[in-house]
């Protein structure tokens, strides 16, 4: 076990250091630099002057006078160390540049939290219900899951989103929107905000886990269904072994394979899928702000939140790879 995830861990630096190249290479594709995307700023904002000190003074910091593979390498080493560099879009500062860590701030963690919600959510009830669709399979609660998981696959998020906002508004008189009261919107992180988030975490939840609890419980069910009509099942069936216990013992430990498998890319589609339902629903996550970056060409910006979901799609693949060989009986660490 130590030495299968070892290589994992390998592959997976590796990938994210061919993952960071390609960021990088978004981030010098735009004409000009950094510094003179803040120039171009400041003549939109009526100041027809420029000071010719201060654009040398940021590019010497900023590291744009130097080669390609030293400003690459000084990027790396500043990610390291925290500093994720400076966005100079429109819409973020009054000044012209600003920190890219205080823009995303506490929206990486609440984004991680809410996706690691909505991944529970959504297996929590896929699962089961797949399961139950498999071994009663034509029964009425097969057609009333089928029909709900079509609906689910048919039935846009962010239209979702505007539903529960709609309903909530007109016959709750509560505003779904965001992820926390009024009163903690602004206030310092304390047990009683971290709790008023957890209250409003189930409306997004629901909203972006919807189509994709309805996809995999169309997987679940079918995979199982094809478990059960093998020889195996039919031979521990035949010698009396309990219908429940056989089931999840064996049938259900493969089946969940292609769940399993999709971790990887899971989180970054949650994360980059759902741009249009935050927006919808006013969440403080990363998408917002990641569609504001590539709408406004804010290359630093969006180089950085491409670096993020590759590096969730990594550690996604490697959670995928660990869970794999622990639950399905046929893949063995020695062969991998």
């Amino acid at each position: 076990m130590t030495g299968y995830i070892a290589k994992r861990l390998i592959l997976a630096f590796a990938t994210i250091w061919a993952i960071s190249v390609l960021s990088f290479v978004i981030i010098e594709l735009p004409e000009g630099d950094a510094v003179d995307k803040w120039m171009d700023w400041a003549m939109q904002q009526g100041e027809t002057s420029h000071n010719p000190e201060l654009a040398k003074y940021y590019r010497e910091y900023l590291g744009l006078d130097q080669p390609q593979y030293v400003r690459y390498a000084k990027w790396v080493w500043n990610l390291m160390r925290g500093d994720l560099g400076y966005t100079f879009g429109d819409g973020y500062y009054a000044s012209g540049e600003k920190p890219i860590k205080s823009i995303i701030g506490d929206r990486i963690w609440i984004t991680i939290v809410l996706t690691s919600f909505t991944i529970i959510v959504t297996w929590t009830f896929a699962i089961p219900v797949g399961i139950y669709s498999a071994i009663r399979q034509h029964s009425v609660g097969d057609y009333t899951f089928t029909l709900l998981g079509f609906t689910g696959l048919a039935v846009p998020d962010f239209l979702l989103g505007l539903v529960l906002m709609y309903i909530g508004f007109a016959y709750f008189n509560q505003n779904v929107g965001g992820l926390f009261s009024a009163d903690y919107v602004d206030a310092p992180w304390s047990f009683d905000k971290a709790y008023d988030l957890l209250k409003h975490l189930w409306i997004p939840a629901l909203v972006l886990g919807t189509s994709g609890t309805a996809g995999l419980i169309r997987v679940m069910r079918n995979n199982l269904l094809d478990e059960l009509g093998k020889p195996y099942v039919v031979t521990a069936r035949a010698k009396g072994a309990r219908a429940w216990r056989l089931i999840l013992k064996y049938p259900v430990r493969v089946a969940i394979n292609p769940l399993v498998s999709t971790i990887g890319y899971l989180l970054p589609a949650l994360v980059g899928g759902s741009v249009i339902v935050s927006v919808v629903l006013s969440l403080p996550t990363v998408g917002p702000i990641l569609l504001r970056a590539i709408l406004q060409q804010d290359s630093y910006l969006a180089g950085f939140l491409v670096l993020l979901l590759g590096v969730l799609t990594v550690i996604g693949t490697l959670i995928s790879d660990i869970l794999l060989a622990v639950v399905d009986p046929r893949i063995k660490f020695s062969g991998l």
